[in-house]
Parts: C-alpha cells; sequence; structure tokens
C-alpha cells in the first residue's frame, strides 16, 4: 500500500526519501537516512527494525546487494517485505518478497530508486523515477516532492492516500527535514505546504540545534 523514492543528490551529495500510503503514520515507519551513508525504504509489511540496521551495513562499507541480503536473512517472513537501497554513491538495489501483493515493482535511474506496492498502475514507479529526473536545476526537496506527486498522479495506491512523508539528510548528523503528515484526505498536497512552511526555518532549526550559542538570539 506504499509508494516510495529514494534519491541521492549529486551536487549536494543529500540523501532523502518521500513515500505515502493509504495506513498511518508512513514517517514512522518506511523511510530512513543517514547523511553520508545512504537512504531505506522498508515497507509492504513493514519491519521498521530494517531501516537502522541497513544503514549501519551501509556504514561499514557492504554494498547495497549485500545490505539487502543481510536484511532479508534477519527479518521474519521476508517474502512480505518489499525494501529499497541506496548508498552514499547512488548505487541503488531493490528486493520484493514473493509474497507482496500486485501491482508492484520499481524503477531506477542515476542515484534515484522509486518502488511500490498495491499498486493501482505499475507505470507508477518509472513516473516517479522520470519527475525526479527532469527536475535537476530545482532544489532537492522539490524534486523528490514532485516525484511523489508524480506518482499520484500515475495511479498511486489502490486506496485512498492518507498519510505521506519527506525525510532529508544533508552532512550534519541530525535529518536536513524530518516532515510527516497523517490522516490527511490530500496528504501529498499537506506535505508540500508543510515543506514550503518549513523550507525558510530549516537552516535556522539546525544551527539551534548544533550550535544553540552561536545561531543569534
Amino acid at each position: 500500500m506504499t509508494f516510495s523514492l529514494i534519491a541521492r543528490c549529486p551536487e549536494s551529495g543529500m540523501l532523502g526519501v518521500v513515500t505515502a500510503t493509504s495506513g498511518i503514520a508512513v514517517g514512522a515507519r518506511v523511510p530512513w537516512v543517514r547523511a553520508g551513508v545512504g537512504a531505506i525504504a522498508t515497507q509492504h509489511r513493514t519491519d521498521p527494525r530494517l531501516g537502522p540496521m541497513g544503514l549501519q551495513l551501509l556504514a561499514e562499507g557492504r554494498s547495497p546487494e549485500a545490505v539487502l541480503a543481510a536484511l532479508t536473512a534477519a527479518t521474519p517472513g521476508p517474502e512480505w517485505r518489499q525494501i529499497g537501497v541506496l548508498d552514499a554513491a547512488g548505487r541503488a538495489a531493490v528486493f520484493h518478497g514473493a509474497r507482496v501483493k500486485p501491482v508492484f515493482g520499481a524503477a531506477e535511474g542515476p542515484g534515484v530508486l522509486a518502488l511500490g506496492n498495491i499498486l493501482s498502475d505499475a507505470r507508477v514507479p518509472a513516473a516517479m523515477v522520470e519527475a525526479f529526473l527532469s527536475r535537476p536545476e530545482a532544489p532537492f526537496a522539490e524534486r523528490l516532492l514532485a516525484a511523489l506527486a508524480a506518482g499520484e498522479e500515475a495511479g498511486g495506491e489502490i486506496a485512498p492516500l492518507r498519510s505521506a512523508a519527506l525525510l532529508i539528510a544533508r552532512a550534519e548528523p541530525i535529518p536536513y527535514a524530518d516532515l510527516r503528515v497523517d490522516l490527511s484526505a490530500a496528504p501529498i498536497a499537506e506535505l508540500r505546504r508543510l515543506w514550503q512552511a518549513y523550507a525558510p526555518e530549516a537552516e535556522l532549526i539546525l544551527r539551534r540545534a548544533l550550535d544553540p550559542a552561536g545561531c543569534g538570539p
């Protein structure tokens, strides 16, 4: 019931995941990012433990394929899992368990991976990747949000969406952005509105966390 896009910005090295679902609290379960390490989406019958575990394996130098092998060996019922992994170099790998419900699939491009399950149209992942890659001049968060909107426009999932999330890491040890919308009739549009409100404050919020004495009165 989820479609997601994982990406790396080639100019800044930022890493991000954007995701939406008909379930609740997608931002607490699906997206995982660590600056300079990689990004992961773990979905379908989601095991949130796989996100931190996969990021640690990437930090140890394992390839995305090796990370997937370790994650599927570690989770109960791997046949129910759908997992996407992107490392800090932009290399991607994806796993679809044998019991992931159709329509499911994935699409890749340079430094980007989209994946989804219980979709209304098999073209959803490709539409997301195309939207992300078609706007190289746009800010990274805008490209991620455009990809999520394109997934919805291509059909999205078979049930009405209720939650969406945007998670971005830059170079800091805390997220550059971690925005979540829940129980909304239009979560993707609401997520964009939330980002537009948050974006002017993002730098100050980081400075207050990392250098509280040096960010002004």
